[in-house]
């Protein structure tokens, strides 16, 4: 399996962004999908997710203004970020949990780096 992520980039302070992630390969099907972030020195953290039957849940700190959607049929999972924030600048990885032939794996995005100017 696996993940393309783009949509990253520079924006300013209060502007919006909108990742995407299109997981590709050989698999029966997808569970959750995630958006995590790292920024240097730090533990990867949670951003969103979405379960397959499309409950999401967020971190308090982007809740309100960040939106994580999929869509199915194309395996792709997006992530809308309004609102952004100076501290919302660190690299942003795609997560799935896919079913293979072999069993249920964990797969990352490449990551793509965010920037959001004061």
């Amino acid at each position: 399996v696996q993940l393309q992520a783009s949509g990253g980039g520079l924006v300013e302070a209060g502007g919006s962004l909108r990742l995407s992630c299109a997981a590709s390969g050989s698999f029966f099907s997808i569970n959750a999908m995630d958006w995590y972030r790292q920024a240097p020195g730090k533990q990867r953290e949670l951003v969103a997710r979405i379960t397959s039957d499309g409950n999401t849940n967020y971190a308090d700190s982007v809740k309100g203004r960040f939106t994580i959607a999929r869509d199915s049929a194309k395996n792709t999972v997006y992530l809308q970020m309004n609102s952004l924030k100076p501290e919302d600048t660190v690299v942003y990885y795609c997560y799935v949990e896919a079913r293979t032939y072999r069993g249920q794996y964990i797969y990352w995005g490449q990551g793509t780096q965010v920037t959001v100017s004061s």
